[in-house]
């Protein structure tokens, strides 16, 4: 079984997540394609959409979300996604475990007696009419009926679990802010959610497997649990071995991929690139170390946004006074903080409608 090394796997990994070359895809084939992107901070996406396309016009993911083809749902780890909406619909129901366990595990002691099922069919038909509401709207309508939980726990249970709903525009739209409102999925689509199959196969897991392999592999189930948060895959694994490739990293770990997805040569060229907050090339691993140092690990689980040197985080960057501030966390060479500074001029020009390509590259944290 071959070995691929940690720089093999940065390369494939930023091959399939759109950072090796910009796509000229178009972005919800894109958006697809990279199985979501988290999206609980609701303009860090037009960041990860502009590093990893050709050309990228912000106002085409608004008309997507607005259209509805892309939606906004709690999905992959109970936190919030941009989803194409086909996605949205088939995923739904296999996480839907998953999501109540999530919440179970925060607010356990308040759901103790409570009937789940009650509930979210009581949820389900105060969105019933079609009227998007906000949280503390759904909260105050069931709260009589179930008085225990208190409403933080009551609202997440509902909208996070319970109930497959989405988050309405403006939320999400560029440079909009807006409230949450939650519309039923099925009634904002207009389509329901497909149901899980009653013979107990798992046709969904079956796909998640290979759609996150085309966008994440080679990876180990490891990988995928941290991805999307489910436990119950291994089975769908086994079902598709037959079409899967193995190989294994340097510590060992059995990793599995698809036979004709692009693992390019360890040592092509890696530009630089600005990733936003929460980003999933580097969230959707257990084993991170393909493309963050553990020192480092934490910064994009903590918010951090991210700049990609030769393929691996090497500082970090924030918007001050329309000037792309960026902070290594290692000494860069001279030919890099040029690199550095010329992406960070494309992201500030950007990021203000050409009115400032300002950027400042500060020395390393000690």
């Amino acid at each position: 079984m071959s070995v691929l090394g940690n720089r093999a796997l940065n390369r494939a990994t930023l091959a399939r997540q759109l950072l090796l070359e910009r796509s000229g895809a178009p972005v919800h084939d894109a958006v697809a394609h990279l199985c979501g992107l988290q999206a609980q901070e609701p303009q860090e996406p037009f960041t990860g959409l502009w590093s990893r396309l050709c050309a990228f016009d912000p106002a085409n993911l608004s008309g997507l979300l607005t259209e509805p083809a892309v939606v906004r749902i709690h999905l992959m780890r109970r936190t919030v996604h941009l989803l194409a909406a086909d996605d949205a619909l088939a995923w739904r129901a296999r996480h839907d475990a998953m999501l109540r366990q999530r919440v179970l595990g925060t607010y356990r002691r308040e759901f103790d007696g409570v009937d789940l099922d009650a509930l979210a069919a009581a949820g389900r038909a105060v969105l019933a009419d079609g009227e998007p509401r906000t949280t503390a709207e759904l909260v105050r309508a069931l709260a009589e009926h179930w008085p225990t939980p208190a409403p933080r726990a009551l609202g997440e249970m509902l909208v996070a679990a319970l109930v497959p709903v989405a988050q309405l525009p403006p939320r999400g739209l560029w440079r909009t802010k807006g409230g949450v409102r939650n519309i039923l999925l099925s009634s904002w689509l207009g389509r329901s959610v497909a149901p899980l199959p009653e013979d107990g196969s798992d046709p969904t897991g079956q796909t998640l497997v290979r759609r996150y392999l085309a966008a994440f592999g080679p990876a180990a189930p490891a990988d995928l649990r941290a991805w999307c948060g489910l436990a119950g895959l291994p089975a769908a694994i086994a079902a598709i071995r037959g079409e899967l490739v193995t190989f294994r990293d340097e510590r060992g770990r059995q990793l599995f991929d698809l036979p004709d997805a692009p693992r390019p040569d360890p040592d092509t060229p890696a530009p630089v690139r600005f990733l936003p907050a929460f980003d999933n090339a580097i969230l959707g691993y257990h084993d991170r170390g393909r493309i963050i140092d553990d020192a480092h690990r934490g910064l994009s689980a903590a918010g951090e946004r991210v700049v990609l040197v030769d393929g691996r985080v090497a500082a970090t960057w924030n918007v001050s006074a329309g000037t792309v501030v960026v902070t290594p966390l290692r000494d860069l060479t001279r030919a890099d903080r040029t690199a550095v500074a010329d992406e960070g001029e494309e992201l500030a020009g950007f990021l203000s409608d050409g009115e400032s390509r300002r950027v400042r590259v500060a020395e390393p944290l000690p």
